[in-house]
């Protein structure tokens, strides 16, 4: 093909994707792929119990499939998944699960978790204690970091093996990872949500910050009171085995990458850059001090004597070791995601996040059923997207910011409504990539899990959830840093 030639079809192309994705039926049909995963997936639940994270990503092709037989234009169509897929919010997450994978793979062969059991078991640490902390040293990471997915990889790779060791209830343990994930996503300065949903309000982010601050502590202290509560109620789970767990000493040496990855993760932002560190660093470390081998080449576990006597060359040979089980380990999440994307890629292009924005904006008749309806708004298209900043900003601008201004709302309130709610069932609900990255790090665990033994534990999903109500009802907030010349601008 000439160069002319390339230039005519990227141009036709350019055009049929500027074009809006018409359905029979209408926009709202651009919701049909969440509509058949979701189905889908509370059928395999509730009639088959369970559904691994390696078989999410069907029901998810399947939506995408029978949402194609909509499509006025099937060209249109085909676009409109590609670049779902391929644009960055698709791609992004996928790079840094595979680097966090490979990271969390490493400390975990390692035996770090053994070792951080076995010394909370010497210092008499219980089950309750040792949530706690988990819950507060993941707040601490997600706030300073500003990365949710970067406090789950060091969550789930080393405090939920450990806690699981002391005999705190699994589905705990990952629930308040998430929730100290969440909250360092609510509050972080640097985090997307938080950046987000104040430029979309026109504010300052440390004044956002400054704000928002007593809403997540409060939703925090019931977390924390919500963990007392189960251990008290599950002492045989929760609370302390008692006695002391053998361990090998010298593994509590990967502390020193871990701390340095933290470090990086904290001052860069970037979990590319703080687990390519990691990793080489924690490489280094545990092949320095004989805790693994960082590339190894192992027969195939199921090979059989037939296999060696027809090729007469003694067994396959197959590439295992923690660089290939931590890349493999991702792959699941990430096949899901992208076609999530191109999911959410369909319902943009499609109009149907338009229409339901337009659908609530006519509740709202008073100072409280307009800041309910913007919590709304933000919560579903979270909720179906999976993703919290691309619903703030599809909300912020376009609804969200004259919404306020008509009812006399401050921008500094609307800003933390929508980052507050975004932060909710976005990290709680099995089909968003939260959940989904979660369960995929417990999965190769003594105690894999699923998302239904999750969920009630995500306490801080629902906290948020209760303090955001109560203080639309009481008014809590609205009136923060407005001036009152503003008002019904």
């Amino acid at each position: 093909m000439t160069l002319n030639e390339q230039i005519v079809v990227s141009d036709s192309i350019g055009m049929e994707r500027g074009k809006k994705l018409e359905f029979y039926g209408g926009p709202w049909i651009s919701f049909v792929p969440f509509i058949v995963f979701l189905t889908l997936i509370l059928t395999f639940t509730f009639f088959w119990k369970s559904i691994s994270d390696g078989a999410l990503w069907v029901p998810a092709f399947m939506a995408i499939l029978i949402t194609f037989f909509f499509a006025k234009d099937k060209k249109k169509y085909a676009f409109a998944i590609v670049d779902g897929i391929a644009s960055r919010e698709a791609i992004m997450p996928v790079i840094c699960w595979f680097f966090a994978g490979v990271f969390s793979r490493i400390l975990r062969e390692s035996g770090l978790a053994d070792g951080v059991a076995g010394f909370a078991s010497s210092l008499g640490v219980g089950g309750t204690l040792f949530t706690i902390i988990t819950f507060v040293a993941s707040a601490i990471f997600a706030t300073a970091s500003g990365t949710g997915f970067g406090t789950i990889a060091a969550g789930m790779g080393v405090l939920y093996p450990a806690g699981v060791s002391l005999g705190v209830h699994p589905g705990l343990l990952a629930g308040v990872i998430i929730s100290g994930a969440a909250f360092g996503d609510n509050l972080a300065p640097v985090s997307d949500t938080t950046i987000c949903s104040a430029t979309s309000q026109g504010v300052d982010v440390p004044g956002v910050v400054r704000s928002r601050f007593k809403y997540a502590i409060s939703s925090a202290a019931i977390v924390i009171i919500a963990i007392v509560i189960f251990g008290i109620i599950h002492p045989t789970t929760a609370g302390h085995l008692g006695g002391e767990m053998k361990y090998d000493p010298n593994t509590l040496i990967m502390f020193i990458p871990v701390a340095i990855t933290v470090y990086i993760a904290i001052k860069t932002g970037d979990i590319v850059i703080a687990a390519s560190v990691g990793i080489v660093l924690s490489g280094i470390t545990g092949v320095c001090f004989g805790l693994f081998d960082l590339v190894q080449i192992d027969p195939p576990k199921d090979a059989i004597p037939a296999l060696v006597s027809v090729h007469g060359e003694g067994l396959d040979r197959t590439v295992d070791g923690v660089i290939y089980r931590g890349i493999a380990s991702m792959l699941q999440v990430s096949i899901l995601a992208m076609l999530l994307f191109g999911s959410i890629s369909i319902m943009r292009q499609g109009g149907g996040d338009l229409k339901l924005l337009q659908a609530l904006n006519k509740v709202a008749r008073s100072e409280f059923s307009a800041e309910l309806t913007i919590s709304l708004m933000v919560i579903v298209l979270s909720a179906l997207m999976g993703l919290n900043a691309p619903a703030i900003l599809a909300v912020g601008a376009s609804f969200a910011k004259p919404m306020g201004i008509k009812h006399g709302i401050s921008p500094y309130r609307v800003a933390n409504l929508m980052d507050a709610t975004s932060n909710t069932l976005v990290y709680c609900l099995p089909w968003t990539p939260a959940m989904i990255y979660t369960l995929s790090f417990a999965s190769d665990t003594k105690l894999p899990l699923i998302a239904a033994q999750v969920t009630p534990f995500v306490f801080y999903s629902f906290a948020m959830l209760f303090v955001m109500f109560i203080t639309m009802i009481f008014g809590i907030g609205r009136n923060d840093f407005l001036d009152t010349k503003d008002k019904g601008k």
